[in-house]
């Protein structure tokens, strides 16, 4: 009877007869009492409400300590079938609570002890317990067995603690155990070979920041299902040994480290890796068919490193590589067999770098290439062959190059214009040029219809400013008028018509004699020219 919850005893009481006798019947996904009384049997069945169909099926069959089937009840027998699963699972969650923690039915039970200023792990937890969060603490040790026996323990958080020593064995007793986070653990610093040996469902592992140099090769001998390892923001100088060979790891996060190199064994036998991060780290190299093992690989990352070039089989075979960031780095001249292979590569990083030179048909066989970004290196022109074909990308990005805009990127102008897929050109050279968007650049054609080059053309812009514009015309017309009111009239002029309009048409000498301007001429020009200098 200890096994029941409070209620459901208090719930047996009541319909219990004065006399009762009680003997377990066992049925497939039912735990049964059957209570003998005085004329009447009364039957009280524990199901999970997943067990109604099984219990349908062999509800007539009802197996006795002695053996004896029962097909069905006998006369006068009442049967109460209570639904006490999910209540008694919230019950057994609550009632070994560590105290200042909170236990949630989430997850079917959750403990939170999250931020509450432990210093060691608690002395114990409900048996139910699937998810276990212990996150921003003082804990510093794991002692053997530190959290007892836990079967349906499948995630345990332990980040952002002081974490300095865990004893070989300390998750012993966590059989189901899938995802296990220690990041942010900066005492760490080195793990036993036996630490994770009795987790051999494990799945998911983050050590990120723990402040690791280095792991025993064989750390991970003991997980067949590891596919996910987080070691990023450690202080690794080489990619560690121990992930060599593992068959099931699909993704391997270790950037923001110290690794120098990849060399031609660091990925061995690794055949369903599809995520590799290594941005951030100081590589200076990468040996010949570093990556021929990893032939399901889709993503890659090798920015921010010191890479200056690559060998030219560096990326042989990974035909399903769908992501390729080599931006960041020191390379000056990009190779026409680097990319060979890549047949399913959609986004190519290639900015930040140095890059001056790029060989033609380089991008040649990219033929699922959407985004290509050049941006932010030391590129001056760009020779049409390099695109062959140019149909396939989707996105080009050119910013941030000292662009000669000269007639060997007139094509890149027409493919702006025809494609609408490249903006920001901005011209460095020539200095007529500096400044202005290649888009906006007029290349002319000679009679024979080669291009000219700007430089060639020997032109200069200049567009005056509307205020400039305005005060030249006025100062012309002013003077114009001023001139007319000047020039001797001849005999034959009316000097009161002022509607004649003025010409530009010079005298010749045998023109009759000129007269002297009228006072009234005179002071009429004076007033033009006060108010001209008042406009002005």
């Amino acid at each position: 009877m200890s096994f029941f919850p409070p209620r459901v005893i208090k719930f047996e009481k009541r319909i219990a007869a004065p006399s009762v006798s009680f003997r377990r019947l066992h049925l497939p996904g039912v735990s049964a009492l059957t209570d003998q009384a005085e004329g009447a049997a009364h039957t009280i069945c524990v199901i999970a409400p997943s067990d109604l169909h099984s219990q349908s099926a062999d509800a007539g069959k009802m197996e006795a300590p002695a053996g004896k089937m029962e097909r069905r009840p006998a006369a006068g027998t009442r049967t109460a079938v209570l639904f006490i699963q999910p209540l008694y699972a919230i019950w057994a969650c609550y009632r070994s609570c560590p105290s200042s923690c909170a236990c949630t039915h989430e997850r079917n039970c959750s403990v939170l002890c999250d931020r509450i200023g432990l210093l060691e792990i608690p002395n114990e937890f409900p048996c139910e317990a699937s998810f276990i969060n212990l996150d921003k603490n003082n804990i510093k040790f794991l002692s053997e067995r530190a959290f007892g026996t836990l079967p349906s323990l499948k995630l345990l958080s332990l980040s952002h603690n002081n974490i300095s020593f865990i004893t070989p064995g300390a998750f012993k007793g966590l059989p189901n155990l899938i995802e296990l986070k220690m990041a942010h653990n900066e005492y760490i610093r080195y793990l036993h070979t036996q630490t994770f040996s009795a987790s051999k469902k494990l799945i998911k592992l983050d050590l990120a920041d723990c402040n690791l140099f280095n792991i025993p090769d064989r750390l991970f001998v003991d997980l067949p299902l590891l596919r996910e390892l987080m070691f990023f923001q450690n202080n690794f100088r080489r990619i560690p040994g121990a992930i060599r060979g593992m068959k099931s790891l699909t993704h391997v996060y270790l950037e923001s480290n110290r690794i120098e190199a990849v060399a031609y064994n660091s990925l061995q036998d690794i055949p369903n890796l599809t995520y590799l991060n290594l941005q951030d780290n100081k590589i200076n190299v990468i040996h010949d068919k570093s990556f021929q093992d990893c032939q399901k690989m889709e993503y890659l990352f090798l920015n921010d490193n010191l890479l200056n070039e690559l060998p030219g089989n560096s990326f042989k075979g990974l035909k399903k590589l769908k992501m390729l960031n080599l931006g960041g780095n020191y390379i000056r001249n990009v190779s026409g067999v680097w990319f060979q292979d890549l047949i399913e590569l959609e986004v190519l990083y290639l900015d930040r770098n140095k890059i001056s030179f790029i060989e033609e048909e380089a991008f040649e066989n990219l033929t699922s290439l959407v985004s290509l970004h050049l941006n932010s290196n030391n590129l001056t022109s760009l020779p049409f062959e390099v695109f062959k074909p140019v149909y396939f990308i989707g996105r080009l990005y050119l910013f941030k190059n000292p662009w000669e805009c000269d007639c060997r990127i007139e094509w890149l102008r027409e493919w702006m214009e025809s494609y609408k897929l490249v903006r920001d050109i901005p011209c460095s050279s020539p200095s007529s040029l500096a400044g202005i968007d290649l888009s906006s650049v007029f290349f002319q054609k000679s009679i024979e219809g080669v291009c000219l080059d700007p430089t060639e053309q020997n032109f200069t812009y200049y567009i005056p400013l509307p205020t400039e514009r305005l005060l030249s015309t006025m100062e012309s017309k002013l003077s114009s008028l001023i001139s007319k009111l000047l020039l001797p009239k001849t005999i034959s002029e009316d000097f009161g018509n002022t509607t004649e309009s003025f010409d530009n048409s010079t005298y010749s000498e045998t023109s009759k004699a000129p007269t002297v301007p009228s006072s009234q001429s005179i002071t009429f020009m004076l007033i033009l020219v006060y108010l001209g200098i008042n406009i002005f």
